[in-house]
């Protein structure tokens, strides 16, 4: 297998990588909310709302570069 042929599969396992830790993030910060800083949580979801705004593009593109027509 040449390593051009793994670089699909390693973005995609990154990507796999990305949600897994925005998702338990998110845990942690309702927990952080339901103990008293929901200044704390509000903050972190904001920064979290780059992954929401780009993981459309990542899926179109690792689509693209999977199953290319």
């Amino acid at each position: 297998m040449k390593n051009s042929d793994l670089l699909p599969s390693l973005l995609f396992k990154i990507n796999e990588n990305q949600l897994a830790l925005e998702a338990a993030i998110l845990e942690l910060t309702n927990w952080a909310e339901k103990k008293g800083s929901p200044d704390v949580a509000e903050n972190v979801r904001g920064a979290l709302s780059a992954l929401d705004k780009n993981e459309e593009f990542i899926k179109m593109t690792l689509a693209m570069i999977m199953f290319p027509e």
